[in-house]
């Protein structure tokens, strides 16, 4: 990257603002010599600056593509979702990083970030449903699909930083650059870890979230209210 142009490039330095004689310009338009010197040296602390600027603005657009997780800034509030059973078609999952909103009492040292990792499903089935929210003291807590008719949600995807069940998957692929994934209508920032499988099957699934969006979530049965039981 070239300094600003107004420092002429034939044969100049700080030190030496011209390379003609004195007579070559009015002695009076000449900028002294520690002027010039803490000019640029102003702009070369400009120049370091723009890979950090860089950095920052790519975050955002990540962000905003849903590369980097969820579309909007999150609570900060981790909550919990338990399945009995959750069966998927087109199955994605790869690292993000979630956001919260400026000055959030909830950023803690975290600076407002959360590291997650994110899971995508393109077609979901859930059964018993159940999603809890520490308040202090007492839980909203929601439940579904509890009946013969099960949850479903299309284009689903969840931040979380845990998640356990016994899962299996059906052609699976480990190792991916997370910017090619196929399966599910997610992709990841290029160099990012990631796997995809065709299905996948979890029983017993239990997971913190930070975030879950879906294109239609239907939730027959729905109960909501607040609960002394988490889920």
């Amino acid at each position: 990257m070239a300094l600003s142009p107004d420092v002429s490039s034939s044969g100049n330095t700080p030190e030496n603002p011209g390379s003609g004689s004195p007579s070559d310009a009015p002695s009076s338009t000449a900028a002294p010599t520690g002027e010039r010197r803490g000019r640029v040296r102003a702009r070369r602390a400009a120049v370091m600056a723009v890979p950090a600027t860089i950095v920052a603005a790519g975050l955002a657009v990540l962000t905003a593509q849903g590369a980097l997780g969820v579309q909007f800034a999150i609570s900060g509030m981790p909550f919990t979702v338990t399945a009995e059973q959750l069966n998927g078609t087109g199955f994605e999952q790869f690292g993000g990083l979630d956001n919260m909103a400026d000055g959030s009492p909830n950023a803690g040292d975290t600076g407002g970030q959360v590291l997650v990792v994110t899971s995508a499903i393109k077609s979901a089935t859930l059964s018993r449903l159940c999603q809890s929210v520490d308040l202090g003291g007492t839980n909203l807590r929601i439940t579904a699909g509890n009946g013969a008719n099960k949850v479903t949600a299309s284009d689903l995807t969840t931040d979380s930083t845990e998640m356990s069940g016994d899962a299996a998957f059906n052609n699976i692929e480990i190792g991916n650059d997370a910017s090619t994934l196929t399966e599910a209508n997610a992709k990841g920032p290029k160099g990012v870890f990631s796997q995809q499988a065709d299905k996948v099957h979890i029983d017993n699934l239990r997971q913190t979230n930070y975030a879950t969006t879906a294109g239609v979530f239907k939730l027959p049965g729905l109960k909501l209210g607040f609960s002394d039981k988490a889920c």
